[in-house]
């Protein structure tokens, strides 16, 4: 374990501040080259950071995380590839700063610009990926802002190794390496301080599972951009499309099921079910998914096991899927405010007026009406990359692309107007 010193951990984050000085004033194509630079280097120096990851992942082996576990913490030639070339994504991005959101001049000749401008700097904390130190530098600089990363004790060894790789790709550029500091401390003390530094960090962003998220929601002083667990419901209504049902409710639960925007619940009207049982039945075993249901869906699934109370709001992140039965549309949203963690919801129907009902009273940060919920991701929405996804309702929600790291200014020009 990493010795923290309180010092040297606030001097990273006055390093930061300063540094993003620098940055607000760089322009466009600037921040593009910088950004360019750095995958350029990550694609030269891969090796050294596949030898990083080695250690980490001999350390989580010898400590029995499981395979899902490893293989987010796994890197490869084409993984940092992968990360390169999300940098270069970036870098042909709009720029989301120096925007004038709207303009007016008053009666006595005052002119007044809203400007969009970096929040300044960002503390990054999270867990596991080692993609996260590369995508959330990347978006940071793109939008002006320095970043402070604080990641999880088992990717350290990585993490350390892809910041010096970026470290050494910004002293080619005009971004001073200072715009990125990594925090290299296992020690929780460390993700503590970064709570409280109010006067340097900006705002904070955690990334991971539900306990690290509500720990910086709880204790931190600092604001927080708080992403969410993803407790992802779908309901299926009685007059939803079979075809459409069975293909949504079998994407959005094994596509990627070990990631936030995948369905955890299907709530399922008892007429749809009864029709349809038997073609849900082979669905659910041609994908391996295990049931976890009410009693109705016990006598109906063979193999379920009883759901208990923790099944209604748990984040399976497996092939496992909980299932609700509902006799209408009111007890779905019912059970969705009850467990849901607002993140991503759907319904399945072909009653138009039944879908905005749902999509009206269903508080998420993303809806679908005959769609799966694996479109919840900043990529997919066409935001070109993000940096999480938002469960709040403040500043930014759902997906947070580039311009979610902006604030405003209200810039006035004048001539001697005096009040």
């Amino acid at each position: 374990m990493t010795v923290i010193n309180k010092m040297n951990v606030e001097e990273q984050a006055i390093q930061a501040k300063k540094a993003a000085k620098t940055l607000s004033l760089l322009k466009t194509e600037e921040k593009n080259a910088a950004l360019l630079t750095l995958a350029d280097v990550l694609d030269t120096e891969y090796e050294s950071i596949l030898t990083a990851n080695k250690a980490d992942l001999e350390k989580g082996s010898n400590k029995g995380y499981d395979a899902a576990y490893i293989d987010r913490l796994t890197l490869t030639k084409e993984r940092v590839e992968e990360f390169a070339q999300g940098l270069r994504d970036v870098a042909k991005l709009e720029d989301p700063t120096g925007i004038v959101d709207s303009d007016w001049t008053l009666d006595n000749q005052l002119n007044v610009q809203k400007v969009t401008v970096p929040l300044g700097v960002i503390g990054m904390i999270y867990e596991a990926r080692p993609n996260v130190t590369v995508d959330a530098t990347g978006l940071a600089l793109k939008s002006g802002n320095a970043i402070v990363l604080k990641g999880g004790s088992s990717a350290i060894t990585s993490n350390k190794q892809i910041v010096e790789v970026m470290h050494r790709g910004l002293e080619k550029t005009k971004i001073p390496k200072e715009a990125v500091q990594f925090i290299d401390s296992t020690d929780r003390e460390a993700t503590q301080q970064l709570f409280t530094m109010k006067q340097h960090i900006d705002v904070l962003i955690p990334r991971g599972g539900g306990s690290l998220i509500q720990a910086v929601v709880n204790n931190a002083t600092v604001p927080v951009l708080e992403t969410g667990v993803g407790n992802c419901h779908i309901y299926i209504d009685a007059e939803a499309d079979v075809e459409k049902a069975l293909a949504i409710l079998v994407n959005a639960k094994t596509d990627r099921p070990a990631v936030c925007n995948a369905v955890e619940t299907a709530i399922i009207h008892k007429d749809w079910l009864e029709t349809n049982k038997d073609a849900l039945i082979q669905a659910f075993n041609e994908n391996n998914i295990n049931v976890h249901g009410d009693e109705a869906a016990v006598q109906v699934f063979p193999g379920a096991v009883l759901a208990r109370e923790d099944d209604w709001a748990n984040e399976y992140l497996s092939r496992d899927i909980a299932v609700k039965t509902v006799n209408h549309l009111d007890n779905a949203i019912d059970h969705i405010d009850t467990y849901g963690t607002k993140h991503s919801e759907a319904i399945i129907t072909e009653n138009v007026q039944t879908a905005e009902t749902f999509m009206k009273l269903v508080d998420a940060a993303a809806l679908y009406h005959n769609a799966s919920t694996r479109f919840t991701d900043g990529g997919a929405l066409g935001f070109g990359a993000e940096i999480g996804i938002s469960t709040q309702k403040l500043h930014a929600r759902g997906p947070m692309g580039l311009p979610a790291l902006t604030t405003i200014k209200y810039m006035m020009n004048g001539n001697g107007q005096i009040r």
